[in-house]
C-alpha cells in the first residue's frame, strides 16, 4: 500500500451532563473507496473538558464519568466493543470526598488503534465522536487523530467501506 505522511484530525463533542451527544467528522478529503483512497488511524489523543477546565463542582460521594466513543456510524448512546462500528472507546473517571474534594481521577483508553499492530483503516466518509456522562462535570471532550492516507485495490476498498456502514 501506496502511504503518505501522518497528519492530524482534530474534532470536538460538546457535553450537558445529561445526554449522549455527538458530532460528525467529515473524512471525505481523505476517503473514497471507489477511488481506492482509505484512511488509517495510527493514534488518538483525548482531551476531557475545554483548556484550563476542570473536573466539577463535584457532589459529595459523587462517582461518575465521561465517556467517549468514535464509530463509523451514528449512534443514539454508547455502544460496546463488540459493535462493529467502534473504532476507539475511553473515560475519564471521578469521584469525590464527603467534602467534596476531588478524590480520584483515571484517564482509561478502553479501545484504540494505538493499540492494534497497524493502526485501523477507515473506508467511510463520516465518523462520529460521541460522549456521555452521568453528571455535568465538563463541557466538552476533543480529540485528536493520527492518520495517513493509502491506497488499496478498488475491491478491497470497496468491501472495507461496507464493513465499517
Amino acid at each position: 500500500m501506496a502511504r503518505t505522511d501522518s497528519f492530524f484530525i482534530r474534532a470536538q463533542v460538546l457535553t450537558d451532563g445529561v445526554n449522549y451527544n455527538e458530532s460528525a467528522i467529515d473524512l471525505g478529503a481523505y476517503v473514497d473507496a471507489l477511488g481506492k483512497s482509505v484512511l488509517r488511524i495510527h493514534n488518538i489523543s483525548v482531551q476531557y473538558g475545554n483548556a484550563g477546565e476542570s473536573v466539577g463542582p463535584l457532589s459529595a460521594n459523587v462517582i461518575s464519568d465521561t465517556t467517549f466513543q468514535l464509530t463509523t456510524q451514528s449512534q443514539t448512546g454508547l455502544v460496546d466493543a463488540n459493535n462493529r462500528s467502534v473504532v476507539a472507546a475511553g473515560s475519564l473517571a471521578y469521584a469525590a470526598t464527603a467534602d467534596s474534594t476531588l478524590a480520584v481521577l483515571t484517564d482509561t483508553m478502553d479501545v484504540g488503534p494505538q493499540h492494534w499492530s497497524d493502526g485501523y483503516l477507515i473506508a467511510v466518509e463520516q465518523m462520529y465522536l460521541g460522549v456521555d456522562q452521568g453528571i455535568d462535570a465538563l463541557s466538552a471532550v476533543s480529540i485528536i487523530l493520527e492518520c495517513t492516507v493509502e491506497t488499496m485495490t478498488q475491491a478491497a476498498a470497496m468491501a472495507l467501506a461496507l464493513s465499517q456502514q
